[in-house]
């Protein structure tokens, strides 16, 4: 979300913005986009700071909504340095530089992909094999993935916090992950989520690169 009421700036940040393939919102009034930012979740809040008020507005947004992720526009006076003690994740200059926006909202999208693929599972149904510490080895299926773990269905219910080893193929590749892992969570009928605690470096990036492509292809902007 964009909160300004300068229209050449707004106009600079949505083409930028458009490049990057976010989606926009612009609201000029504070109390709108507050109004509006508590009802709905955002990836990033990009604040003209050169509005009345916006100051408590920051002080707003970093205590009750800290899990945005804001990019201020200074005025170019010397306060940057004390915006950036309000909260701020960048700083972009005004009048806004396309060089230096390009750069700023790139790092920003980067923070705001790497928090959605934090949460993104890819629905599967793949055969894995599962070893527990007991070093009894199971089949399971992997019925979702993320970067940071799996979803698994057994025949033999695990236990929570309990240690175990899966591996699994990846879909369309040559590549076999082995992980080691702990149950975060686990029902009586099988089910079971497993975060990994220990992956080797490449398969870490391999997993991390095939779940990112997966994502892509399911939010394809076009």
């Amino acid at each position: 979300m964009i909160i300004s009421r300068d229209w050449q700036e707004i106009s600079v940040l949505e083409c930028i913005l458009s490049g990057l393939q976010i989606d926009v919102d612009v609201e000029s009034e504070l109390e709108r986009a507050w109004i509006r930012l508590k009802k709905s979740k955002v990836d990033a809040v990009i604040v003209d700071c050169d509005s009345d008020g916006t100051r408590n507005f920051m002080r707003k947004l970093r205590t009750s909504l800290p899990g945005a992720a804001p990019v201020v526009i200074a005025s170019g006076s010397p306060s940057k340095n004390r915006l950036r003690a309000t909260g701020a994740t960048f700083v972009v200059e005004k009048p806004v530089s396309v060089e230096n926006a390009v750069h700023t909202l790139s790092a920003a999208r980067n923070l705001i992909m790497n928090e959605r693929l934090r949460y993104y599972r890819e629905a599967l149904d793949l055969s894995a094999s599962l070893t527990r510490d007991s070093g009894k080895r199971m089949k399971a299926r992997v019925v979702n993935v993320s970067k940071g773990g799996v979803k698994i269905v057994s025949g033999q219910p695990l236990s929570f916090s309990e240690n175990v080893k899966v591996s699994f193929s990846l879909p369309d590749t040559k590549s076999s992950i082995q992980a080691e892992g702990k149950v975060a969570w686990a029902d009586h009928h099988g089910g079971a989520g497993v975060r990994f605690l220990q992956i080797e470096s490449r398969l870490a990036k391999k997993l991390e690169l095939w779940v990112e492509q997966r994502y892509f292809q399911v939010h394809d902007p076009s």
